[in-house]
């Protein structure tokens, strides 16, 4: 655990143990044991078994629950870049206790550097601020990761308006609705921190907070964004195939009434009636040729200056 002795103003490494009066501790447990949990927060910290139960089954809403010694937190952060992760987050007066089933590279980073700044870690809610923040710079960078597949499927569709990219669409649309879900309850959450008296947090901590607020807004609004384009995208694809029909049946349809009259004359002449004056001349033949050469060229012309072709 990271350890602040406000009387030495000193930063160290210890031994999981109970933080002395003069001390502020945080303690990271990377993925631990429902055991591990049991034995921090009851033996150690007697927490209230109804917060040791939300640690231990994971899987909460962004929440923040307040109890008598201490508060729970339940914060997420987004990694891969659609995939969330949960951190639980405890603070009481002098201790602050993450909790996560996954690494996170975020707070290896955070642990290590607060270990090189004297005062960074003066109170327990500099610690939360320092790591609420990154958590939501975290959404922010893998958001801005979306925009570029986003650019990648406009790119596709437009060189081949028949790639199959809706299963993909469908898939970013609703992972974008629940981690938009997950930022809206996490907003309430920092407003929640930031507007009432947060026991844990100074007052003048609060214009931080609502540095971390704005940045949620701007990923909401992100977002936002990115399912109306995936909407567009998916309206554009539809669209460039129906032009792309239009054109091969309009295609379709110009041979069809060029070679419409040539059918006439030729199923003309090509019945079987005795009496047919034409069919005895000896230049019959290559005087029909003319004629239906003639008769396709003149309307290849005429479609040709409408603009059909």
């Amino acid at each position: 655990m990271l350890i602040y002795n406000q009387a030495t103003h000193q930063v160290s490494k210890a031994p999981l143990r109970m933080p002395e009066d003069h001390e502020i501790v945080w303690i990271n447990m990377i993925q631990p044991s429902s055991e591990e949990i049991h034995h921090v927060l009851q033996n150690m910290f007697n927490c209230h078994p109804l917060l040791i139960e939300d640690c231990i089954k994971q899987n909460q809403r962004p929440k923040l629950d307040q109890y008598r010694d201490n508060v729970l937190i339940t914060f997420y952060t987004l990694v891969n870049p659609l995939k969330l992760i949960e951190l639980d987050i405890v603070i009481g007066c002098n201790y602050i206790i993450t909790m996560c089933q996954t690494p996170l590279p975020l707070l290896h980073d955070l642990y290590e550097k607060l270990q090189q700044i004297e005062g960074r870690i003066d109170h327990t809610g500099r610690i939360l601020y320092f790591i609420l923040d990154r958590c939501v710079d975290q959404f922010v960078d893998n958001i801005n990761v979306i925009e570029d597949k986003l650019e990648k499927y406009e790119e596709s569709v437009y060189r081949d308006p028949y790639v199959r990219i809706s299963q993909q669409v469908f898939k970013q649309k609703r992972a974008l609705h629940h981690i938009r879900q997950v930022l809206s309850d996490q907003k309430t959450l920092i407003s929640s921190i930031s507007h009432r008296q947060f026991p844990y947090t100074k007052e003048e901590s609060n214009v931080y907070y609502m540095d971390i607020y704005d940045h949620i807004s701007r990923a909401i609004d992100s977002i936002d964004i990115y399912r109306e384009s995936l909407n567009s995208l998916v309206e554009m694809q539809m669209s460039m195939k129906s032009d792309r029909m239009n054109e091969i049946m309009k295609t379709l349809t110009i041979f069809s009434a060029i070679f419409l009259p040539l059918m006439f004359m030729s199923s003309l002449y090509g019945m079987n009636f005795e009496y047919m004056p034409e069919l005895k001349f000896k230049l019959s033949y290559p005087i029909i040729l003319i004629i239906m050469a003639i008769i396709a060229g003149s309307l290849y012309i005429y479609f040709k200056r409408k603009k059909w072709l």
